[in-house]
C-alpha cells in the first residue's frame, strides 16, 4: 500500500516527524491532546485500532505484557486486563523505576478496567516491580510517530522506548525473539531509510491501523542491552534506575563505560573557582567569557571586596541571583540563568545537551552567533535541541530567548556557523518557519575589565548583556 505522506530524499528522523505531526493536524486526524506535536499522537480510531492486538496469535500465547503509558495506547492496556494478562507499565520519564504492575480491583467490570487503564488508574491500581524481580515479558507494545512496513520506528524524540527495551534486555525480560507492536494511524506509516536506523533503536514486528494489520518480517536485529557508551553522567542523574542497572552490570563484569559526554556533567567542578564565588558576586558585570565565567585574575582583584558585599548584602543577593535583575537568559533546558549565578555554573554545561556541550574551559577564543527567529510559542526548549542536533547544527552554547519568539546560537567559527545557516534553512517547528540569519552584533570573547557597547541596529538580534556596567561598580567601590 503506498504511503500517504512523502519522505523526501534524505529526509532526518526529524524532518519525518514534522511530515507526520503536521499532516495529522492539518487533516483533524487526532483527538485529545492537541496539539499533536511532540507528542505520539493519540489519532483517532486508536481504541479500535489497539483492540486488534487480542487478535494475534503471539497475544494468545502471552502472559506478561508490556504497553507504553502513551494516551493511544490505552486500547491496548484494556485488551490485556480484559484478557486477565499481566500488565506491565513504565514509569513516567522512568523517574522511579522501570515497571509499574497494573492489578485491578477483583471482580473488576469493563468500565473498572477502563479506569485502571487511564494515565490516573495506572498511578492509582499500580505496583511498582523492581530490577530485582523475574519478570519475562513476551510481548511489548509501544507508540510510534512514524514507522515503515519494514519494522523501522521513529518515536518522539526522546529514546525513552528505546531505553526500556534495553533495560529490560539487560534483565533478561526480553530477547531477540520477544514480539514487539506498535500501533498508528494509518497515514503514519511512512517510508523510512533504514540508513536512518542506529544500533539502540528499537525495531517493531507488527504494525496495527485502524484498518490494516501488518507484519513487517524486519530484518534489523533488537538492541541487546544497555549501550553506555550513548549515556552521560547526565542522563544517569535524571534516571536514578539507570545507576543501579549499570552497577550491576558492572559487578557482572560487563564494561560499562559512559561516552565522552559525561565529562561535561559537572562543570562547576571542573573550575577551579572556590564554590562560593559566583553566588557572592551576581550583581557585578565584569565582562564575562563566551561560557559567562569570570576570569581568574579577575576573581582575585576583587576576592576581598565581594566576599565583604556578600555578608553585607546577603538578603539582596539572594534575590539577585535569583534572576530578578535585566539580561536573563536561558540554557538549553529551559532554566533560566543569570551569568553571574550559581545555578549557571552547575547547570550550563550539561543542560546544553549532548555531544556539542563544550566544557567552560576550552571554548575557542571567538565564537559566530547565529540569530534564530519566528520560535513559535509554546515551544520547549529541548525540542528545538532535538530539531538541531537533527541537522547536524548544534551549537557550542545556546541562548533561549523563548518569550521574544528567538534564540542565538554561538559556533566556533564563521565557518562551522555558515554551514549550520544552511542546515537551518526551511527549519519547521510547529507548523511554524523559522527564520536563521547572522546575528547583527557577533560576541566574542573579553577580558575581565573589558567593555564593548554594542550598536541600537544591532541590539534587537543580540544576546543581553549583564544590567551593570564596569565603570558604575568601580564608582561604587
Amino acid at each position: 500500500m503506498e504511503a500517504v505522506i512523502k519522505i523526501n530524499p534524505g529526509a532526518s528522523k526529524w524532518d519525518i516527524r514534522q511530515k507526520v505531526w503536521d499532516f495529522i493536524e492539518e487533516k483533524n486526524l487526532a483527538n485529545f491532546p492537541r496539539p499533536v506535536h511532540n507528542r505520539i499522537p493519540n489519532f483517532k480510531g486508536a481504541f479500535g485500532a489497539c483492540g486488534k492486538v487480542a487478535e494475534l496469535q503471539a497475544f494468545a500465547q502471552t502472559a506478561e505484557v508490556k504497553v507504553d503509558p502513551d494516551k493511544p495506547l490505552e486500547g491496548a492496556r484494556f485488551a490485556v486486563l480484559q484478557a486477565q494478562k499481566t500488565l506491565l507499565v513504565p514509569t513516567p520519564r522512568l523517574r522511579s523505576g522501570l515497571f509499574n504492575k497494573i492489578t485491578p480491583p477483583q471482580g473488576a467490570n469493563k468500565e473498572q478496567l477502563r479506569v485502571c487503564c487511564s494515565s490516573q488508574g495506572v498511578k492509582d491500581f499500580s505496583v511498582p516491580v523492581g530490577l530485582d524481580a523475574t519478570v519475562k515479558v513476551d510481548l511489548v507494545v509501544v507508540g510510534s510517530v512514524a514507522v515503515s512496513e519494514k519494522g523501522c520506528r521513529i518515536g518522539k524524540g526522546e529514546g525513552f522506548a528505546d531505553m526500556e527495551w534495553a533495560m529490560m534486555a539487560s534483565m533478561g525480560a526480553v530477547n531477540e525473539s520477544t514480539v514487539v507492536v506498535t500501533v498508528v494511524h494509518d497515514c503514519q506509516v511512512v517510508d523510512i531509510p533504514e540508513e536512518l536506523m542506529g544500533s539502540h533503536d528499537l525495531t517493531v514486528d507488527y504494525i496495527l491501523t485502524p484498518t490494516r494489520v501488518i507484519k513487517t518480517e524486519c530484518k534489523l536485529p533488537k538492541p541487546q542491552g544497555i549501550i553506555w557508551t550513548k549515556l552521560d553522567a547526565e542522563k544517569l542523574e535524571k534516571i536514578p534506575i539507570l545507576k543501579k542497572l549499570r552497577a550491576l552490570e558492572e559487578q557482572a563484569g560487563k564494561d560499562v563505560t559512559l561516552g565522552t559526554q559525561s565529562h561535561t556533567a559537572e562543570p562547576g567542578l571542573q573550575t577551579n573557582l572556590p564554590k562560593r564565588q559566583p553566588r557572592r558576586r551576581p550583581r557585578r558585570n565584569t565582562q564575562q567569557d563566551t561560557e559567562g565565567e569570570t576570569s581568574q585574575e579577575s576573581w582575585q582583584e576583587k576576592k576581598g571586596e565581594a566576599d565583604q558585599k556578600a555578608r553585607q548584602q546577603p538578603a539582596r543577593v539572594r534575590k539577585e541571583s535569583r534572576g530578578s535583575g535585566k539580561g536573563e537568559e536561558e540554557g538549553e533546558a529551559g532554566k533560566v540563568v543569570k551569568g553571574r549565578s550559581r545555578r549557571r555554573m552547575k547547570e550550563q554545561g550539561p543542560e546544553e545537551g549532548g555531544s556539542e556541550t563544550v566544557s567552560q574551559r576550552k571554548l575557542p577564543q571567538s565564537v559566530t552567533t547565529v540569530y534564530l527567529g519566528g520560535i513559535p510559542a509554546g515551544l520547549r526548549v529541548s525540542e528545538l535541541k532535538v530539531a538541531l542536533r537533527e541537522r547536524k547544527a548544534a551549537p557550542l552554547r545556546l541562548t533561549w530567548q523563548g518569550a521574544q519568539h528567538r534564540a542565538f546560537l554561538d559556533y566556533s567559527d564563521p565557518q562551522v556557523a555558515d554551514q549550520a545557516l544552511e542546515a537551518l534553512q526551511g527549519l519547521c517547528l510547529n507548523g511554524h518557519s523559522l527564520q536563521a540569519e547572522p546575528a547583527k552584533s557577533q560576541r566574542g570573547h573579553k577580558r575581565s575589565g573589558q567593555r564593548q557597547k554594542p550598536s541600537a541596529a544591532a541590539e534587537s538580534k543580540t544576546p543581553p548583556t549583564g544590567s551593570k556596567s564596569d565603570t558604575a561598580k568601580e564608582a561604587e567601590n
